[in-house]
């Protein structure tokens, strides 16, 4: 019988609960050196992540040999392994400080001076649920994470325990119009909202852009009609991770949008993000965790 989105399925429950109670009371070595070896045997174990992560690193760097393809996308998964582990560890002994480099920090002093709060965009890739408790200790940040619903509701709360033991607010969202109103209420705050643009939804808006060099790309629409609605800057802040909590950070330059901004001056906005997203990707093709 299938488990799909079941307590049992690969980002059910069950599996999501045993990497909690291992990140979390498990000698802190095992956190740092066992991960890499769960993200293995999630690569042989789970075929159709496997092959969307195959198909990731082609749209990136193009076609490679075949060893090239397997070496990289053990990367990925090891990548994701332990950048899982160190999230779930939050609140508990294992919890450590992460170390950043991070390039552009000005950049984000600069848009939360504005006073009008900040959109940060990010993606899937090492070290992004660990830059919201950066920034709330460095500049002083009021985070909300914005995330789209998982399938299977009991796994998500687990994992948002741990976010929020980080120190940031969650904030799921879905097809619902007015979802949109206790953003705007964070954004006047002068508060941050993180969103994920890799992963546009289903049933959402979006916009076209170039991406990865496709034409057909796209972007989410609503962090762009937020950034007009609020006047609040949008500043993409991608992540990747280079070892045990070890993190570098590139942050972009601010983008704004007048209220009233025509649907050119929305998308060469969204070009620039889509640029940045490209950049960062072929920079650091195995860090994307996107399937």
């Amino acid at each position: 019988m299938s488990d799909e989105g079941g307590k049992f399925a690969h980002d059910g429950l069950f599996w999501r609960r045993l990497a909690m109670l291992g990140a979390q009371h498990l000698p802190t070595w095992c956190v740092r050196y066992t991960p890499p070896f769960f993200g293995l045997a999630a690569a042989v174990a789970v075929p159709k992540a496997r092959r969307a992560v195959r198909r990731n690193l082609r749209r990136i760097r193009g076609e490679k040999p075949l060893y090239r393809d397997v070496l990289d996308t053990s990367r990925t998964f090891m990548a994701y392994a332990g950048s899982l582990a160190e999230i779930l560890a939050y609140g508990s002994k294992n919890q450590g400080l992460p170390s950043f480099h991070i390039i552009g920090a000005e950049r984000m002093h600069e848009a939360v001076a504005r006073g009008k709060g900040v959109i940060l965009l990010t993606l899937h890739t090492g070290g992004w649920e660990v830059a919201g408790p950066l920034f709330m200790g460095d500049i002083k940040l009021d985070v909300m994470l914005v995330m789209a619903a998982e399938r299977n509701a009991r796994a998500r709360e687990l994992q948002d325990r741990a976010r929020e033991a980080g120190g940031v607010k969650v904030a799921h969202v879905g097809d619902d119009p007015l979802a949109s109103l206790p953003l705007l209420r964070h954004l006047q705050q002068k508060g941050a909202l993180a969103m994920q643009i890799d992963r546009p939804p289903p049933n959402g808006r979006v916009l076209p852009v170039r991406l990865l060099g496709d034409d057909d790309g796209s972007l989410p629409e609503g962090p762009f009609r937020l950034a007009q609605l609020s006047g609040a800057p949008l500043v993409a802040v991608f992540s990747m991770r280079r070892g045990f909590r070890d993190y570098y950070m590139e942050v972009s330059v601010p983008r704004t949008l007048p209220r009233r901004a025509t649907p050119a001056q929305v998308h060469e906005v969204a070009q620039g993000v889509a640029d940045d997203v490209t950049g960062f990707l072929r920079a650091h093709p195995t860090q994307w965790f996107h399937w």
